[in-house]
């Protein structure tokens, strides 16, 4: 008992030194948690230099040493102590309003984003161990913190809404909720196009400072005029940022699509960076057709009204657009399939809405999606391609570090596949290729990256609607800018 009463009151002098915690509420605090663990001591102070990772190992080790707690309810036990210890999510809050008062919107988000690192709601430690590298012009990593959904519509069952409390797991009144282990999880209010929203980061963000902004009403995701108007109202007060919206669609549509959000962060992403094959000139600004693997539209303008104008033209001709030769059917007896994901940033150009133009429908060669990753892919990417992949960074299963780390030996001491690997004859083969004579290691796991960009790309080449930019220009011409 005296270990685990120690290393409470190390992770004490910890949130005194980093979250916040003051003199006047620390013996408050520890009191009250020493009452949910049962028991009383005097506390001893001391010289805290270890991470919170390593604090919170200690802590939980002592819990499971002591009897009363196996590992699962000890992870359970460090997220409540961290909570305890941590700012309430009123106090936080103002801290984030009074340093964005004074010294901007990016000092207020750095120490959100720092103070959130710190209580161990965002799980840095972890995520900075997934491999990631650039590869043909995108970025790729793998994702060793969360598990894999192949399964499409295990995936969905784990963002459904079940009718308890609260409604879904991105609701406001999940701030502090035992029963998901968030009580660490702080968030704070913004408005967006008149609406009160607030944002928080992703506890296993997939980039630099990844965070949603949520409506406070569980409402469904959907797209509309004013999806742009919020989306703008975001980079206007957060103009480090980028922020931007799922197809909301099953399939195309990764996150909760039961409960309206976006999502941004701090990272320029490689669609960000695509330049265009093709320029049209609309008034008040410019719209692109990039140079971009997946089918991809950009509005270009100093001027915000002509930003939502010229995207809301492109989402109506999208949503009821038909190609049946091109496999493109807005609507049919499975429901819609048509939808965008828009992502806006600001620029030295000025706004730039970039427009996904993005299809679910499937077909008997291709059950998972037409213009989804096709099946000869899956063995490296089978989940949705959602809006963060689309935007070029694509987050593959952690399944692969090992899977692949056994075709580099393979290549490398000249055997075949294994049997078990069977799925992988396609790449293996390609990597050969790419290695020709080649048989040292770092020669060999550079073509597996070489591979990896490859593949990535050809997958969104598989989710573009229109094969080709001509087709993209056509459907401008005739279908978004008919009245413009």
């Amino acid at each position: 008992m005296n270990e685990l009463i120690v290393s409470m009151d190390k992770l004490i002098t910890y949130a005194e030194n980093k979250l916040g915690l003051t003199a006047k509420n620390s013996d408050y605090v520890r009191n009250g948690i020493m009452h949910t663990l049962g028991f009383s001591s005097p506390r001893t102070t001391f010289t805290v230099d270890g991470s919170i990772d390593e604090l919170l190992a200690e802590f939980a080790a002592c819990a499971v040493k002591i009897g009363g707690f196996d590992e699962a309810e000890a992870d359970k036990l460090c997220d409540y102590v961290m909570g305890e210890l941590s700012l309430n999510p009123d106090e936080l809050q103002r801290l984030f309003y009074e340093t964005e008062r004074i010294l901007g919107s990016k000092a207020a988000t750095d120490m959100f984003y720092d103070y959130c690192v710190k209580n161990n709601y965002v799980k840095k430690s972890k995520l900075d161990r997934n491999p990631r590298f650039d590869s043909d012009g995108l970025i790729i990593t793998i994702n060793k913190a969360k598990p894999e959904f192949r399964d499409a519509k295990k995936a969905a069952a784990g963002n459904a809404v079940s009718g308890g409390y609260p409604l879904c797991s991105i609701c406001h009144q999940n701030e502090g909720f035992v029963g998901r282990d968030k009580r660490t999880l702080r968030t704070v209010d913004i408005t967006l196009g008149g609406q009160k929203w607030f944002w928080q980061y992703s506890p296993y963000g997939y980039f630099y400072q990844h965070g949603i902004a949520v409506n406070y009403e569980h409402t469904p995701m959907h797209i509309d005029r004013e999806t742009f108007t919020r989306l703008i109202d975001f980079v206007d007060r957060f103009p480090h940022y980028f922020l931007g919206c799922n197809a909301a669609l099953p399939r195309i549509g990764g996150s909760v699509l039961a409960h309206d959000h976006y999502q941004g962060g701090g990272e320029v992403l490689p669609l960000h960076r695509a330049g265009a094959v093709k320029t049209l000139t609309v008034d008040g600004g410019i719209i692109e057709i990039l140079d971009w693997a997946g089918t991809v539209v950009r509005i270009v303008s100093k001027h915000r009204e002509a930003v939502s104008e010229y995207s809301e033209r492109v989402r109506k001709a999208w949503d009821c657009f038909d190609a049946p030769e091109l496999g493109i059917i807005h609507a049919d007896g499975d429901g819609v399939h048509n939808s965008i994901s828009p992502t806006v940033l600001k620029t030295s150009r000025g706004y730039e809405m970039n427009i996904i133009l993005r299809s679910n429908i499937t077909s008997p060669q291709y059950p998972d999606g037409v213009f989804h990753a096709h099946p000869e892919f899956h063995v490296i990417k089978k989940e949705s391609i959602g809006l963060i992949e689309a935007q070029g960074l694509f987050i593959l299963p952690g399944r692969l570090e090992g899977e692949l780390d056994t075709l580099c030996k393979c290549i490398r001491d000249g055997k075949a596949l294994p049997k078990e690997l069977q799925d992988y004859q396609q790449v293996f083969d390609e990597i050969k290729n790419i290695c020709g004579d080649t048989r040292d290691t770092v020669g060999i796991q550079n073509a597996v990256r070489k591979e990896l960009g490859s593949v990535c790309k050809r997958i969104l080449q598989n989710t573009a609607v229109f094969k080709t930019h001509d087709l993209t220009e056509k459907f401008l011409r005739e279908r978004a800018l008919k009245n413009g």
